[in-house]
């Protein structure tokens, strides 16, 4: 649909328009006119990489940064940080989410601090709020344009088998909470990557109670509370998106865990797009996988209201928004 980007990630769609990010920071919005394809630019925000998108039912479009320079370090001007976009003009800071995180810090932190923050995804809600899921804080955040913030809900950690180079024993795992959605029922659903070391098949979708406020979501307790689990068996999730009909769309990083990204010499990584459909009583039913074996690093997705599937790849490099048939 859109070719010539450099690092695409965030996908979104506001009528007949495409929106999506690109590795400098800069979000533009592309649509047909007649034989001709018109692209406009929305706007760059800080972070020398592609933010997180999404755009509302009157055409607003947000922007969301994450953590930037070195780990450990102060934050960069401009990271983790929530901006609105409007053609033509400069980008509006709606709310800076690491300050709101430092007096909100993660009860069931593992490692490092638990005030620290890297935001990662975000949805935007038919009220003008917006959801953000922050990565190392691994909870969902609700902020308001008046940057008022709430926290809708926390991942807890999760046990899990360690691959063979690792010891293969049980070890607790962060939650690593990377993106969001609104479903066609309302609901909020979270995608997790899965902390260190990674396992495949253990990241989770999780279906949360609109208005919730500190809800709780625990793998020992999947099915209580106003968090609830909604699928399994997902490895390394980076982007959720909402469809007609409660399909989910699933971007999988990398088939065989993020950790796979993180080695130049084993050549391209295959990443994975999945529709999740619904199963009775709000219950995944099963999942399909699209364009097996063709995405590199696929990084966002979007499904607009016709069920057109869209999908970034790869995150780094040379890459397109495709449409998936």
């Amino acid at each position: 649909m859109v070719t010539g980007l450099n690092g695409p990630r965030g996908v979104a769609t506001y009528g007949a328009k495409i929106v999506y990010s690109v590795g400098d920071g800069s979000v533009y919005e592309a649509w047909a006119y007649g034989t001709n394809k018109r692209i406009r630019k929305l706007g760059t925000v800080p972070g020398g990489f592609a933010p997180a998108i999404d755009t509302n039912r009157w055409g607003v479009t947000y922007a969301l940064t994450g953590a930037g320079g070195e780990p450990g370090q102060p934050l960069p001007p401009g990271s983790a940080t929530l901006y609105r976009l409007r053609p033509g003009k400069s980008p509006v800071k709606i709310a800076d989410i690491a300050k709101y995180q430092q007096k909100d810090p993660d009860p069931y932190n593992l490692s490092d601090d638990p005030t620290e923050s890297n935001p990662f995804g975000v949805a935007t809600l038919r009220d003008g709020s917006v959801l953000v899921a922050d990565a190392a804080g691994n909870d969902l955040l609700r902020v308001w344009p008046s940057g008022k913030i709430k926290t809708v809900a926390r991942l807890k950690p999760r046990v899990v088998k360690a691959p063979a180079q690792f010891g293969g024993g049980l070890v607790p795992t962060e939650a690593v909470a990377t993106s969001v959605t609104v479903g066609s029922d309302g609901y909020y659903y979270v995608g997790e990557l899965r902390g260190f070391p990674g396992t495949a098949r253990t990241s989770q979708i999780w279906r949360i109670k609109p208005g919730s406020v500190n809800a709780v979501c625990d793998p020992t307790k999947p099915y209580k509370g106003n968090c609830r689990r909604y699928a399994d068996g997902y490895t390394s999730i980076v982007d959720l998106a909402g469809g007609p009909r409660g399909r989910i769309a699933v971007v999988e990083l990398a088939k065989a865990t993020w950790l796979a990204a993180e080695d130049p010499s084993s050549g391209p990584v295959i990443g994975s797009l999945y529709l999740q459909y619904p199963g009775k009583h709000h219950k995944a039913g099963y999942k399909r996988e699209l364009a097996r074996g063709k995405l590199v690093l696929p990084a966002g997705t979007a499904i607009n209201k016709a069920g057109h599937v869209f999908v970034s790849s790869p995150l780094f490099g040379p890459g397109a928004i495709y449409r998936v048939k």
